[in-house]
């Protein structure tokens, strides 16, 4: 298995190639100008005059590199990108690295947290469905998780923002502590109380989007496995209808759960986005939408690179996952 996930990560050098091109050409066809985003500010009123306007203006994007043909821009920004600096934003003036150093922690935290949770429960509530399919445990869930998966997360957020922060104020429905979870101040219980119930909307909103989906895929993957022949000989042995269920037929179920599962990880980061701008959650998500708002290019392809790395490296995951789950797949 070793040598496979070596020779995909060979393998992913190219496209990971391709996709920075069509990135950051897409990225130049954008509207605006940033070399005026980076030129000084003007507090004398000197750039009235345009001689000494086209002149800042020059030294700007010499100083930046955009004087330089694309595709001389392209190798100066890959070469810089290999090498860890992702560039300066024009908005907070800071280096790219530690403008997103504690958003990429907060997401992580809120991203992980809400898959793990979602699989727990699509894993319980598909398996119970399709063990009772007809009855009304069954059809309950069915139509939850059809709610939940026809419900724009946008509108998921509003109703939880209405009904637990504005009328019961159990949770805060736009706030952040003014540091990451992973330095509070002095370490004290209460502000990771205080973080936990920031967390508590926001993953609620991300894991009713995705169990709605994933249990569906369980309970069908689950119906399907039980109504083969194996199982059936199994029963007439008199194997234990627990043992049959999660022994026999839940492993089989998983492979197609692997793939929504390992597809919703890519998918729940690009969602996350409109989840963390609903909640005013300084997450990457959020921060990928400000910088589209204002422009602040070197923050929105570093971001975009790192949701393209997380889709590449699900569809690994889902590939050696379909090995764990079933041995009769081979890795070569």
């Amino acid at each position: 298995m070793l040598k496979y996930i070596v020779k995909r990560l060979i393998a992913l050098i190219p496209v990971v190639f391709i996709i920075s091109i069509v990135l950051f050409g897409m990225l130049k066809a954008m509207p605006g100008d940033p070399v005026l985003r980076h030129m000084p500010i003007d507090e004398t009123g000197t750039y009235n005059d345009p001689v000494i306007f086209d002149r800042v203006y020059a030294e700007t994007a010499a100083r930046l590199g955009y004087d330089q043909p694309i595709p001389v821009q392209y190798v100066r920004w890959a070469q810089r990108t290999l090498q860890g600096n992702f560039g300066n934003s024009t908005q907070y003036v800071r280096p790219v690295v530690d403008v997103v150093a504690n958003p990429l922690r907060n997401s992580l935290i809120l991203n992980i947290g809400s898959t793990i949770l979602a699989f727990l429960i699509s894993i319980v509530i598909g398996i119970k469905s399709a063990v009772r399919q007809g009855k009304l445990y069954d059809r309950f869930w069915q139509v939850m998780s059809m709610i939940g998966y026809s419900l724009p997360t946008f509108f998921i957020a509003m109703i939880l923002i209405f009904v637990f922060a504005q009328k019961l104020g159990w949770f805060p429905s736009a706030s952040m502590p003014p540091t990451s979870i992973f330095r509070g101040e002095n370490g004290d219980i209460a502000y990771f109380l205080e973080w936990a119930r920031i967390l508590v909307l926001p993953t609620i909103t991300l894991t009713i989007g995705s169990f709605a989906s994933t249990s569906r895929y369980v309970r069908n993957a689950m119906i399907e496995s039980l109504s083969q022949d194996y199982i059936r000989t199994a029963r007439s042995k008199g194997v234990s209808e627990r043992k049959v269920v999660y022994s026999h037929a839940f492993r089989n179920a998983l492979i197609p759960v692997v793939t929504v599962v390992a597809w919703g990880i890519a998918g729940m980061f690009g969602g996350a986005a409109i989840t963390e701008r609903m909640f005013s959650f300084e997450g990457i998500g959020n921060y990928l939408i400000t910088g589209v708002i204002n422009k602040d290019y070197d923050v929105v392809l570093a971001m975009n690179m790192f949701y393209t790395l997380i889709a590449l490296s699900a569809n690994m995951v889902m590939d050696v996952g379909y090995a764990l789950v079933d041995p009769r797949i081979r890795l070569d």
